[in-house]
């Protein structure tokens, strides 16, 4: 499950866990123009964690995901 909302400055994607036990806790996904944070609760240091990514890196990213294992360059 997830859900979105639109924000003066940015986009926020919160992706809830629902499968099967353990569960994580929910991520967030802060989209602005020049980047995209994830941020997400960790119990055992009782803090947020947060990865910051420019666009390109996401668009890589989301590549990846949808491809076999080797070493690839994104097109400019």
């Amino acid at each position: 499950m997830f859900t979105i909302e639109h924000e003066f400055d940015a986009t926020v994607i919160t992706l809830i866990d629902e499968g099967e036990s353990p569960l994580r806790e929910d991520v967030t996904v802060h989209a602005f123009d020049s980047e995209v944070t994830f941020e997400q609760w960790d119990p055992r240091t009782d803090r947020v964690a947060k990865i910051t990514l420019s666009p390109a890196q996401l668009r890589d990213l989301a590549a990846a995901l949808n491809l076999p294992e080797g070493t690839y360059r994104s097109a400019p």
